[in-house]
């Protein structure tokens, strides 16, 4: 069953209240969202992928905390947050929230891109839904 998605605005707060906010000069959010658009159709470009009306979305817990926990390691990193729904989602609903804080926008960028490559790769299990 799909999550209540959380509030990026409370998050913020709570990054910013804690201990490891005075080492951050930057805090990046992805939100990773159910498309339309196939997956096919926007990484391989196969042109006539039918649209996706939904997804079902899941993840291994225990590989996705190992992944913050490695993001929360690297050069600068303070601050890591991972949100994952599950369940039969539609399109337009949330996937994943991830935010990460740290010293530079260099390591936050990167960090950030560690971290969601390795939830999409190793984590999550996305199967859509296709219309019709």
């Amino acid at each position: 069953m799909k999550k209540e998605s959380p509030s990026m605005d409370a998050w913020l707060r709570e990054a910013k209240a804690s201990p490891e906010a005075a080492n951050c000069g930057m805090f990046l959010v992805h939100n990773g969202v159910v498309r339309q658009t196939a997956r096919a159709k926007v990484r391989s470009g196969v042109k006539d992928a039918a649209p996706v009306c939904g997804m079902r979305f899941g993840y291994d817990a225990e590989k996705a905390a190992a992944a913050v926990e490695e993001t929360k390691a690297l050069a600068g990193i303070r601050y890591v947050r991972v949100w994952l729904n599950e369940g039969e989602l539609d399109v337009g609903d949330d996937i994943m929230f991830v935010l990460v804080g740290g010293d530079i926008r260099p390591h936050v960028v990167d960090a950030l891109q560690f971290l969601v490559g390795r939830l999409k790769n190793d984590c999550v299990s996305e199967i859509e839904i296709g219309e019709g």
